[in-house]
């Protein structure tokens, strides 16, 4: 009995065989079907080789929300190059709420406003990368996969001993409250006042003003070596004496998570603005480098996404089994073509199988049919 079951088991097991095997001797090679399985066979690898690349690639994913954090400090990490002496220019924050920020973290160095042969060809490559970025956005993406986590390395100028150091280098951060603000440069050191603050600026001579600037690096977050800022590479040139540079940053607070870092940093866009002050002509107030920001309601979430291991095998099959049936349907479709066209495809192929049918009938005919030299009519002995 328990035979009798095995032997039923398999006998249903093979009628549900969905792939029954054909006999060699039923099978026909073509020097045709062979040039079509090895197109089909090429196609599958490229295919396969090209897919494995594109699994191995990441996308970057954005994603927004409401900024519900209030309560931080925002950090301003700053580094840029004034073409005044130190000792003439002061730099401070005031924000909203007419809270003075101590500008603590910030130092000043006695430098050269011309650069380097060296620094000339970053500052031209960063030009580049700028310009490039306004064109093609994609660019971004690459910039944030190529973030690292960790404190950038500092940046070491030679100085000249043989020249004069006519600029100053402001570099350093400050911590300031996530509200509106300004963040100038203007004559004279600041100094506290019970109604803001005040810049002492009447031991100045008003010859030595020089706001020709130059933004190495301005950023607000952390600070994440590989991200360039919008502002990064700028650089001003004035001739004029009482001239007075603005830029109105939107700040985008912004999570980054890619594989190699996961920080919290923030974006932002910029508007320029320049004028000379000249009070006879109605042009009023005071020449310097005012950079007003202001935080976005908005949070941008980006984050590095990869496709799972079983949506590549999926895509993977589907090449296999599409290039399969599709090569096979054309190589049937090219044979018909090729039949017609060479008049080998015969509508009347059936034609002798159907005159081999009426010959045993005709042959029965003529056994019934009587000898002509037979005399019916006599009798038979």
């Amino acid at each position: 009995m328990r035979r009798l079951n095995k032997k039923k088991a398999l006998t249903l097991v093979r009628e549900l065989d969905a792939f029954p095997k054909v006999p060699e001797s039923y099978v026909e090679s073509s020097a045709s079907g062979g040039t079509v399985s090895i197109i089909a066979f090429s196609a599958m690898a490229v295919l396969a080789f090209l897919e494995f690349f594109v699994y191995r690639d990441t996308w970057m994913k954005y994603e927004y929300e409401v900024d519900k954090d209030f309560s931080s400090k925002l950090r301003i990490n700053i580094d840029m190059t004034v073409a005044m002496r130190c000792q003439y220019i002061g730099a401070d924050v005031l924000d909203l709420a007419e809270t003075m920020v101590a500008s603590d973290g910030l130092k000043y160095e006695a430098v050269n406003f011309e650069l380097s042969p060296q620094q000339k060809i970053w500052h031209m490559t960063l030009l580049h990368i700028q310009e490039r970025l306004r064109v093609e956005h994609s660019l971004q993406d690459l910039i944030f996969k190529s973030a690292m986590k960790g404190s950038p390395p500092a940046e070491s100028r030679s100085v000249d001993s043989s020249t004069s150091l006519n600029a100053c280098r402001i570099h350093g951060h400050l911590y300031v409250n996530k509200v509106a603000g300004n963040f100038h440069i203007t004559v004279g050191k600041s100094i506290p006042h019970p109604r803001g603050h005040a810049h002492l600026a009447a031991l100045v001579s008003h010859d030595s003003f020089n706001f020709s600037h130059r933004i190495d690096h301005l950023s607000f977050g952390e600070d994440i070596p590989g991200v360039i800022s919008t502002l990064d590479g700028t650089e001003k040139v004035t001739t004029d004496a009482n001239h007075m540079f603005q830029y109105f940053i939107t700040i985008v607070p912004t999570k980054l998570n890619t594989y190699n870092v996961a920080a919290d940093m923030h974006q932002y866009s910029v508007t320029e603005r320049e004028r000379t002050i000249n009070h006879a002509a109605g042009s009023h107030g005071i020449s310097g480098i005012f950079m007003k920001y202001d935080m976005s309601s908005l949070m941008v979430k980006v984050s590095e996404q990869h496709m799972p291991l079983w949506k590549f095998l999926v895509r993977l099959c589907g090449i296999v089994g599409g290039i399969f049936s599709t090569t096979g349907m054309l190589h049937s479709v090219m044979g018909f073509v090729v039949d017609v066209v060479c008049c080998r495809f015969q509508m009347g192929i059936y034609k002798p199988l159907k005159s081999q049918e009426d010959h045993p009938m005709k042959m029965q005919e003529e056994q019934a049919a009587p000898p002509a030299d037979i005399n019916l009519s006599q009798p038979v002995s």
